[in-house]
């Protein structure tokens, strides 16, 4: 089967025929998605819902060449009947590790799934995320977990509301028109050092503000769409719930 990559696809309608001719013969399609400096890099499967009436398959931060032969192998056990339990941990996945499964939130599957999306329409399908554990064994739920390993597995079953990989108590700048006016946010920026700026347009240098990542998206969930903004990147809208469009930010190395 061919690898193929949608975020950065040009022909989706050519991407689209080739995922139904490999499903029609392999029974799925699998899409890799690269890391970017920001976020992992994942896998996942289209088609087994459709030929087996089994979840789709996501997996993050492994090398994408992996995941995409781990969701082969997984599919491979699927047509033989095995059905997986969530949370329950196996050990015949990873050859000296252990694995487990979790229920994709329906919320989460949007932000993924996105040639699946494209590809079922408007019929709903279920996924769930095969999740690794650390050098140590542990999962990332478990406390001892791996603080270097953190970032590399999002939990799709859970963060519904909150969709940011920082903690929820990151200081991020925004605007005294925000918080003491309610004006709404129509511009963020995620700095190339990490930094988060949500901007109201209007303000001045004496008008920033520092407040919590949780404050911002509890009084505005439509900023959870930009979870995924990369570093260096920006966004802009006109108006609350209208359709964010992302820029590139020059560095200042570029200057």
């Amino acid at each position: 089967m061919q690898n193929e990559e949608l975020h950065n696809c040009r022909d989706v309608n050519a991407l689209l025929k080739q995922t139904s001719m490999n499903i029609e013969k392999f029974g799925l399609q699998v899409i890799q998605v690269k890391a970017t400096s920001y976020l992992p890099s994942f896998a996942y499967s289209t088609g087994l819902w459709q030929s087996y009436k089994h979840p789709e398959v996501i997996c993050f931060g492994l090398s994408i060449e992996l995941m995409h032969q781990l969701i082969n192998d997984l599919a491979d056990l699927i047509r033989q009947g095995e059905e997986f339990t969530i949370e329950k941990s196996y050990s015949s996945i990873f050859q000296s590790s252990q694995a487990a499964f979790l229920r994709v939130a329906p919320e989460n599957i949007g932000d993924y799934f996105t040639l699946s999306m494209r590809y079922y329409g408007n019929v709903e399908f279920p996924a769930i995320q095969l999740v690794w554990t650390d050098r140590n064994n542990n999962f990332p739920w478990e406390n001892d977990f791996e603080e270097e390993f953190l970032h590399r597995q999002p939990l799709l079953d859970r963060n519904n509301t909150f969709k940011f990989r920082e903690a929820k108590n990151l200081g991020i700048f925004t605007t005294r028109q925000w918080l003491d006016l309610e004006q709404p946010i129509l511009r963020v920026v995620h700095d190339h050092d990490g930094d988060w700026q949500f901007l109201t347009g209007d303000q001045l240098p004496e008008d920033i503000r520092l407040v919590c990542l949780e404050e911002m998206v509890q009084k505005d969930q439509t900023l959870n769409e930009l979870f995924s903004l990369d570093y260096g990147e920006s966004a802009e809208r006109l108006f609350v719930g209208d359709k964010w469009i992302r820029y590139k930010e020059e560095s200042a190395m570029d200057d």
